[in-house]
Order: C-alpha cells, then structure tokens, then sequence
C-alpha cells in the first residue's frame, strides 16, 4: 500500500504533504528538505521512469523543484525546514498510486 501522509510543524504551522510506499509504476517519492528555500519538496525515485532516465534512480545530483538548490537533503520526518521546529504526522492520509 502506499500512502499521502500530511506532517504539520508544532512550533510555526508550515505543512507538507510526504508519500510512502510504492507507486503503480515502482516508482517511490522521497521527501527532501532545501535550507536555501526552507521547503519539503517531493522527489520521483525509481520505477519506470528511472529505466529511461537514469538521473532518476537515486537523490543524488538532484535539484530542489521551487528554488534549483542543489543543497537538499533527505527530510529526516521530524524537523521543520522553515524554523527548525517539530513537525509530526497530523493524521490525514490518503492512498496514492
């Protein structure tokens, strides 16, 4: 199964929708963290698309999708990026594929 999951920091309210599990196509989406534009962006890992794009198998060498830092990180699940406080699971989650 695979799941949407909402996280909401306790400290500023930022929000971020982050998934788990795998997709129809195998494909997984792996939440980064970007300290230079203090966002969750949403990554495409693996599965289909990563047979014919190599550039999409892996983290690595990818670019944040709002500002183009190449400074992201994988989100630990736990720290806000936009004021380092602590975000949790808010409980909505729905299924994706």
């Amino acid at each position: 199964m695979a799941w949407k999951l909402k996280y909401r920091c306790k400290q500023c309210g930022y929000e971020a929708e982050v998934y788990e599990g795998r997709g129809l196509f195998r494909q997984e989406i792996t939440a980064v963290s970007c300290p230079d534009c203090h966002t969750i962006q949403n990554l495409v890992v693996g599965g289909i698309i990563a047979d014919v794009a190599p550039s999409y198998r892996s983290e690595v060498g990818r670019l944040c999708l709002q500002c183009g830092s190449d400074k992201i990180r994988v989100w630990d699940k736990h720290t806000c990026p936009k004021c380092n406080g602590e975000m949790e699971p808010t409980g909505e989650k729905e299924f994706w594929t």
